[in-house]
């Protein structure tokens, strides 16, 4: 992508992330952090995250965020930060489960807890992630999983929804048809449609009526299947009414 092909998301985008770099620049873990050297990794591997600036080669980058028992996991989040996001961003972020447990690794680091200007930073990344992928042309990372990241990351989906709702252009819409044709399946079985700790009802009930709400209209100006709109009317009906409709796909869980 040449700088006149970059579209206001994605300056916005390269804004954060160079952002991300200026904040966490010299960061480092905590200098009595610890982990199993025979599940995690060497004491040479353990030295390069208590110094600052050194990039972490790509399976050590892996190991890291994936940790879930670091002593301080903010410290070691801090730490990786700038080149993780840009690992993420350029798709070379490969999960365990989906991008759910990817943005669970921001939950652990309680980055909304953080000094403000390191919270905004991250806040920012994040905003902007979620804007460029509901409307470049192409995306390396499909829409639908950065708004899992986004919503582990943050513990609500409530803002993420917002910016989809003014987001109104066609690009948008083709990534709502995206969502619904992956989110479906789970979320009519009363599940987060993305690996998560906590099936939250209260995130599942404003994901499910949201999209029985909002995606109708933007369903029909893609051309998308009949099926798909029965699956977001469905969503709106509560358990015994859903599953004795005649356009119940059938599925047991």
């Amino acid at each position: 992508m040449t700088p006149t092909d970059r579209t206001p998301a994605r300056l916005r985008l390269d804004a954060a992330l160079h952002g991300l770099t200026g904040t966490f620049r010299g960061m480092t873990a905590a200098p009595d952090e610890d982990n199993c050297e025979c599940h995690w990794g060497s004491a040479e591997d353990l030295a390069r995250l208590k110094t600052p600036d050194v990039v972490l080669d790509p399976d050590l980058l892996r190991r890291t965020w994936q940790a879930i028992d670091w002593r301080d996991h903010g410290a070691v989040l801090r730490r990786i930060l700038p080149q993780f996001a840009t690992a993420l961003v350029g798709g070379q972020v490969e999960p365990i489960f989906d991008m759910g447990d990817v943005g669970q690794s921001f939950g652990r680091g309680r980055w909304q807890r953080w000094p403000g200007d390191q919270a905004a930073a991250v806040r920012e990344f994040l905003h902007a992630w979620w804007a460029d992928s509901l409307t470049a042309p192409d995306t390396v990372v499909p829409a639908h999983d950065v708004f899992a990241l986004c919503a582990e990351a943050s513990g609500t989906v409530t803002p993420w929804l917002a910016v989809w709702d003014r987001e109104n252009r066609p690009t948008a819409d083709r990534r709502l048809v995206e969502a619904v044709d992956q989110w479906e399946f789970d979320l009519l079985g009363g599940k987060l449609p993305w690996y998560a700790w906590d099936h939250d009802e209260k995130r599942i009930i404003e994901l499910s009526n949201w999209l029985a709400d909002r995606a109708p209209a933007r369903l029909s100006s893609q051309g998308a299947p009949e099926e798909m709109h029965h699956w977001v009317r469905l969503l709106g009906l509560p358990g015994p009414a859903r599953w004795e409709d005649p356009h119940w796909p059938g599925y047991t869980y």
